[in-house]
């Protein structure tokens, strides 16, 4: 992917010290997303990955508001998500979309996909009658699908094609912020370079701006301009692409990277692989310091004290670390 210059664009979200908690009986809380701070520009991609549990899925539910935030703010167009009134929620709803992870679950099973992709059109009030439909099958045209698909209901296509459905519903409202939630997990992996190379396309041209969710390291970096590090609900790294992959600091983001299997089998035999002892903590009631802490070889009696501030330790590149200086 060609590297985009963001360096004069401004900044579509910014998020700041967000926090959503869960309470989950019996006095314990669940810090699923625990002092998140960062920001996207008007047509970036930031990628988001960490592993399973992290709270990632969760970061982009409430940067939509489909979870309400405990704590913390989420500016958009220089408002505020979380205090909005009605009136204003609905205009941001129109601005803000979502891709989900299971192309058949997050579809309703009981509706046409013209019905399915038109639900955000009567919502709104943006189109009716002839007009309406005209856009419906505009939008699965624009996304690889044909007119004659908008009678059909979900069970009748496969995971790719119900993917491209999703896509063409948050779409159809022409929002300038998506949500895409792991959106390519549940496919198979020739059709998964698919589903990424259309969303590139409708980023060039309708101006998208992603956060996008994943596992696949290997994939985040080829549709993100920048990609941020999570672990624990907490952010450990944020940087470009390119500098992730080619100088990463945490000790968390090293041991993902070298996880990542290399296609020429002398290289991938050879190379260490940096191994993380114990498993990932619980996020109920976690222990005071660097989230990190019990799988890291390097943590000091600072790290179990103190929770590392996510400071720029070179232009551009944030971690939160206390032994990287």
């Amino acid at each position: 992917m060609a590297v985009k210059d963001l360096s004069n664009v401004p900044n579509l979200i910014e998020v700041r010290n967000l926090k959503k908690y869960f309470n989950v009986g019996k006095g314990m809380v669940l810090k699923a997303v625990d002092g998140l701070s960062f920001s996207i520009k008007q047509g970036e991609t930031l990628g988001l990955v960490g592993e399973s549990g992290c709270g990632k899925t969760t970061v982009g539910r409430t940067l939509i508001r489909l979870y309400e935030a405990t704590d913390g703010e989420v500016i958009f167009n220089n408002m505020d998500v979380h205090q909005l009134d009605r009136n204003q929620l609905k205009t941001f709803t129109k601005d803000a979309q979502m891709i989900f992870q299971d192309p058949y679950a997050s579809l309703n099973p009981r509706m046409t996909v013209g019905d399915i992709i038109g639900e955000g059109i009567d919502v709104h009030g943006l189109y009716s009658g002839e007009e309406r439909m005209n856009k419906i099958y505009e939008m699965l045209e624009i996304v690889g699908l044909n007119k004659e698909h908008a009678n059909r209901f979900p069970h009748e296509f496969s995971g790719g094609q119900r993917q491209r459905i999703g896509i063409a519903r948050a779409l159809v409202i022409n929002p300038k912020f998506i949500a895409c939630d792991e959106p390519i997990s549940a496919l198979d992996v020739s059709i998964q370079a698919q589903v990424v190379n259309l969303l590139e396309d409708l980023q060039a041209e309708f101006g998208l701006t992603y956060l996008f969710i994943a596992h696949d390291l290997s994939m985040v970096k080829y549709i993100s301009d920048r990609i941020a590090v999570m672990y624990l609900g907490s952010m450990m790294e944020l940087t470009t692409s390119n500098e992730l992959y080619d100088n990463p600091l945490h000790p968390y983001t090293k041991a993902l990277l070298s996880a990542i299997p290399i296609p020429d089998p002398d290289i991938e035999k050879s190379r260490q692989r940096i191994l993380l002892e114990g498993d990932v903590p619980s996020p109920i009631n976690t222990p005071p310091g660097c989230k990190f802490q019990q799988r890291c070889k390097y943590c000091t009696d600072i790290c179990k004290k103190e929770a590392p501030e996510l400071k720029e330790v070179e232009p551009g590149h944030f971690v939160a670390c206390h032994i990287v200086k």
